[in-house]
């Protein structure tokens, strides 16, 4: 369900989930107008105890060109695409232009993907008051839910080749490993798909030209935390045998499968020196290369709750991809030659709920009180204590005296440890420029730290783990971590 706080901040209108399926990058705002025609609002959901509890009372309109992690599929007829933008479905002709908006309302639609007959359309959408599988159907125009149970999660839902049956994978919870779980179109329970280990993730199911065949992205767990690639595999589910085959191995993972409609080939995402790539392979012939790169950043390190990429597909000849990455739909041709835009134009119209405007003090006065203090650490004659706030390294007499820098370094300061007769103190610190190192100072203070590196520090031996010198925008610096003690020895 979608929500609000202040009306000024773009990026405070949407829940979260819209920021993950469609956070608009580029947009020019433009006037209350018409609704689009043949639009499916959400009035099914809202009966029933689970029915979305915020009514709306404003709207935000605008006309958008571009968006963030947008989930696509071609038509089977080879003539027009739909896909996912704020939480609502748009259709676009194949070739770009204006997009037709056919869901609408407080609830949030995405991950659509066109049934075999192209006249359904299966989605996500939590305008039952809880997120479940459901489909459109372009001929009645009505929607149809097909999961059912509370508090559950789906992502990446897929048509079985012969239609009747709809593939998602589902999380209990958001720890939860997601498992694939299989739905007839007329509802009911579901069963499971695949007899795996309870923390086995499948993400992603995938069909090409064999239907007793499904590929899919796996992993162990649901989420790791500083993350230790690879994360992910290309793994192919035999529906006859019961047999889960890995088909992959690449160090940056290998996610989002993606076949041709011929079973020829194989496009999937991955990551390489830091960014994210779509790559293809000849099934036939086992050759790969580069599709595009780089792309849109994938998502491996979080739960991916929208997948670890958005859906893309094949068109119905087997000659191109369609995909979306940097705000924008792309066709890219498997037999080689530059990406063509696919441009489009929608209409976006968000309902959202009473505004929430309150007063919140926030001081700015130039002394405060801190609020967290980190890595406190007592001297050898438990007369002093050393600590960090704010990423800057203190020390003070214990118990009651006053806080004071040991150094004016302008660096992230961290872990501080002690020498054994209480003079110096270790630390780690680290810059963009320079990395992480370790530093030591008097403890009685001064201008300068004595940089001495990881290996060498005169009169004693600290033991330190080095990490390597790298820096990413979603994990933060990582520093050498200095034990609580300096060891006893040389130099060395």
């Amino acid at each position: 369900m979608r929500s609000a706080t202040r009306s000024f901040r773009v990026t405070a209108l949407f829940h979260g989930a819209a920021l993950l399926s469609g956070l608009l990058l580029g947009a020019s705002w433009m006037a209350p107008g018409a609704a689009a025609q043949n639009i499916v609002p959400d009035t099914t959901a809202r009966a029933g105890p689970g029915a979305l509890p915020l009514e709306p009372t404003r709207t935000f309109e605008m006309t958008a060109s571009e968006g963030s992690w947008i989930s696509v599929d071609a038509h089977p007829g080879g003539e027009k695409l739909v896909f996912g933008l704020l939480g609502d479905l748009y259709t676009l002709p194949i070739d770009g232009g204006e997009a037709t908006r056919i869901t609408r309302g407080m609830a949030f639609d995405s991950q659509p993907r066109y049934g075999p007959d192209g006249e359904q359309i299966v989605f996500v959408s939590d305008r039952s008051g809880s997120e479940q599988i459901w489909v459109l159907d372009r001929s009645e125009e009505d929607t149809t839910q097909v999961s059912t149970g509370d508090n559950l999660r789906f992502h990446s839902p897929e048509w079985t080749p012969n239609g009747d049956y709809v593939i998602a994978s589902r999380q209990t919870s958001l720890g939860d490993a997601a498992t694939p779980w299989l739905y007839h179109v007329e509802g009911g329970t579901g069963t499971s798909l695949v007899d795996g280990p309870d923390d086995q993730r499948l993400s992603g199911a995938a069909f090409g030209a064999d239907p007793e065949h499904v590929w899919f992205a796996q992993r162990s767990g649901a989420w790791e935390y500083n993350a230790t690639f690879p994360e992910y595999q290309l793994a192919v589910y035999d529906r006859e045998t019961g047999d889960l085959h890995e088909r992959s191995s690449r160090f940056g993972s290998a996610f989002r499968p993606t076949l041709s409609p011929d079973g020829q080939w194989l496009a999937y995402g991955t990551r390489h020196d830091g960014q994210t790539g779509l790559r293809v392979r000849n099934r036939e012939t086992g050759e790969e290369r580069w599709l595009a790169f780089p792309v849109q950043r994938d998502d491996q390190e979080s739960i991916a709750t929208r997948d670890v990429y958005p859906g893309m597909s094949f068109t119905p000849d087997s000659e191109a991809l369609i995909a979306s990455y940097g705000g924008k739909l792309w066709r890219l041709p498997i037999g080689g030659g530059e990406p063509t835009e696919i441009p489009f134009s929608a209409d976006v119209e968000i309902p959202m709920g009473p505004e929430l405007d309150f007063d919140y003090p926030v001081s700015n006065a130039p002394r405060y009180t801190a609020r967290q203090i980190r890595n406190a650490v007592p001297s050898p004659s438990g007369d002093r204590l050393a600590f960090t706030v704010l990423d800057r390294l203190y020390v003070m007499d214990y118990p009651n005296g006053t806080p004071r820098r040991l150094t004016d370094q302008d660096l992230i300061q961290a872990h501080p440890t002690w020498s054994p007769d209480g003079e110096s103190i270790a630390y780690a610190a680290w810059s963009n420029d320079e990395g992480g190192h370790l530093y030591r100072v008097e403890a009685s203070g001064g201008p300068d730290a004595d940089h001495r590196g990881p290996r060498h520090v005169p009169a004693a031996r600290v033991v330190a783990r080095r990490e390597p010198h790298r820096r990413s925008p979603w994990s933060g610096p990582r520093l050498p971590h200095v034990d609580q003690s300096y060891g006893s020895g040389g130099n060395g």
